[in-house]
């Protein structure tokens, strides 16, 4: 299946093309049922597989064409994934004047006070919805609706690495310094990226993870 002419409609096809190479699906509250699907299916014709906010970018090789099995496969609802999918990770967390300096805003918004809201905040199992923004940065899901925090009106010239942050409907972890708009609550030792393990994300969309809070 080539890629459309230029004028040519593409209402009939369920994906976006993305420049010469990628496919945009979008995916809504499915994306990680849909991202495991894909990925099962073990498609020689796809140079990548990348989860997004309620879209899946698929990057195929150069030269191949989408797969011929492709928009069948997408016209059908994904499998569910099992409650308990991905792997668990268990984060330490620091909690202190120096580290999180939002976290008076963020207890206010959610209608808690700070030893209440650092107790509930660990109590919550996150779901990685998708990496980005920096490599290894995971946009965690799982916040209760009425704690979703709007980005800060000013943003944070240096954001220390491990900062664990609050930003839209997302928690968050830095995994190294730099600018940075989210409100920081606190701070985790776990390194979330690096270039000389096997697998330099530590997390990957679909993994669990719940914070423990040190003391």
């Amino acid at each position: 299946m080539a890629k459309p002419q230029a004028g040519q409609p593409q209402s009939v096809l369920p994906w976006r093309w993305m420049g010469e190479r990628g496919l945009r699906v979008e995916t809504g509250a499915a994306t990680l049922d849909r991202y495991a699907q894909l990925v099962s299916q073990d498609f020689a014709e796809f140079e990548d597989i990348i989860p997004a906010d309620g879209s899946i970018l698929l990057i195929l090789k150069p030269g191949a064409p989408p797969p011929a099995k492709l928009a069948g496969l997408l016209a059908a609802r994904p499998p569910r994934l099992p409650e308990r999918a991905g792997r668990m990770h268990v984060l330490p967390l620091r909690v202190s004047e120096d580290v999180s300096p939002d976290l008076a805003v963020c207890a206010a918004r959610a209608g808690l006070d700070a030893r209440t809201f650092v107790r509930q905040f660990a109590a919550i199992e996150f779901t990685v919805a998708f990496l980005g923004f920096q490599p290894g940065f995971p946009y965690l899901a799982g916040l209760p609706g009425h704690w979703a925090m709007p980005r800060r009106a000013t943003p944070r010239v240096r954001v220390p690495a491990g900062s664990v942050a609050l930003g839209g409907g997302y928690a968050g972890v830095y995994p190294m310094a730099g600018p940075g708009g989210w409100h920081v609550v606190g701070q985790t030792d776990a390194k979330l990226f690096d270039p000389a393990r096997a697998q330099p994300a530590l997390l990957a969309a679909g993994d669990r993870v719940r914070f423990e809070v040190q003391s």
